[in-house]
């Protein structure tokens, strides 16, 4: 068992619904968990609502928790899902808005608007165009590529979390890192 003992009463008085347990748990892992959910939907009023949501879920279902991964790996996984479904249906809403953006008031497709570099500074740019490249990745490749380079997961700490082999988290990042570079490139290139 990866756990240790102050983990395991932690998560016993959980199960057995003890709020000072679970506030423990909460000022224990709280940072850890909006960090993650803030890496993945990068924005911070976000992120807080999806940290409430994992507590909640990690309150119902903590009797679930069997003790064969450690803990900050349970909630990997259970943030990284939060912080998926949020923006997969943040996608849709998104379409529909950008759809009704183009469209005016009698319905016909207005011109495009054109995107003001002068609005940002290059770095600026840059550091958008990474955050998009990585947003466009699917979603076990952002998932894989996000827990390794900015969370410095290991490979095998993240088949902990993703509940894949080594051999798929090691292609996922590989063509993470192919995807990346092709779109970077095309990003990159709006910029000379």
């Amino acid at each position: 068992m990866q756990v240790n003992t102050e983990e395991k009463k932690l998560i016993e008085g959980i199960v057995s619904k003890d709020e000072i347990s679970f506030k423990i748990f909460v000022e224990k892992y709280q940072t850890f968990v909006l960090n993650v959910c803030f890496k993945f939907v990068q924005d911070f009023d976000d992120a807080q609502d999806l940290a409430q949501e994992v507590f909640i879920k990690v309150y119902d279902s903590a009797s679930s928790f069997r003790g064969e991964a450690k803990i900050s790996t349970w909630l990997y996984r259970i943030s990284a899902n939060k912080s998926l479904n949020y923006i997969r249906s943040k996608r849709k809403f998104s379409f529909l808005d950008r759809l009704n953006s183009l469209l005016n008031e009698d319905g016909e497709i207005q011109s495009k608007a054109t995107f003001n570099a002068t609005d940002e500074s290059t770095e600026d740019l840059k550091s958008n165009y990474i955050y998009q490249a990585i947003a466009e990745l699917s979603d076990k490749q952002r998932v894989a590529f996000t827990l390794n380079k900015l969370e410095n997961l290991s490979y095998k700490e993240i088949s902990d979390v993703m509940q894949l082999s080594l051999s798929s988290i090691e292609s996922l990042i590989h063509r993470a890192k192919l995807n990346l570079q092709k779109s970077l490139y095309v990003k990159f290139k709006k910029l000379n």
